[in-house]
């Protein structure tokens, strides 16, 4: 088997990154970056949520979501306040700015990622799924060999 793996890595990457720049021009073009794009549409349509449940809905890793969420603040699009029971934590929702950027960007970049996948079938999605979800479970549940020497240390 030697390295076969790799080239299915390398094809699962290329697919992100072209589907990064495919939707990306609907982002662009409203004035967002991919993560910016990312937290208005999780936060789209719910009365906002923490920063710990919007690092579990979005594809932002921890260290980047706070200067993401700054820069989105900066620009009137989410406001932050500080929960009660929580100093260190921070309750966020879109504004009514944002709210507006969310219902005109989200349905664009949906309707391009419908055009993108119109020849694909149900099973082709099934396929994909199934085969994308064993992947995402495979990754959850087995350590990195150096994680588990630390384990045991």
């Amino acid at each position: 088997m030697g390295e076969r793996y790799l080239k299915s890595v390398r094809l699962l990457a290329e697919c992100m990154q072209g589907f990064e720049r495919f939707s990306g021009v609907s982002v662009r073009r409203s004035g967002l970056t991919h993560a910016q794009f990312d937290i208005i549409a999780t936060l789209g349509n719910t009365p906002g949520m923490s920063y710990k449940e919007l690092g579990e809905k979005t594809l932002i890793t921890k260290g980047t979501l706070t200067g993401v969420i700054e820069r989105l603040e900066a620009k009137g699009l989410v406001a932050r306040t500080q929960s009660s029971d929580d100093k260190r934590s921070f309750f966020v929702r879109l504004t009514p700015a944002g709210d507006a950027v969310f219902h005109d960007v989200f349905p664009k970049v949906v309707a391009d990622g419908k055009r993108l996948f119109a020849s694909y079938t149900e099973a082709d999605y099934a396929a994909l799924e199934t085969t994308l979800a064993r992947m995402k479970e495979q990754l959850a549940h087995t350590p990195h060999p150096d994680e588990e020497k630390e384990e045991n240390h």
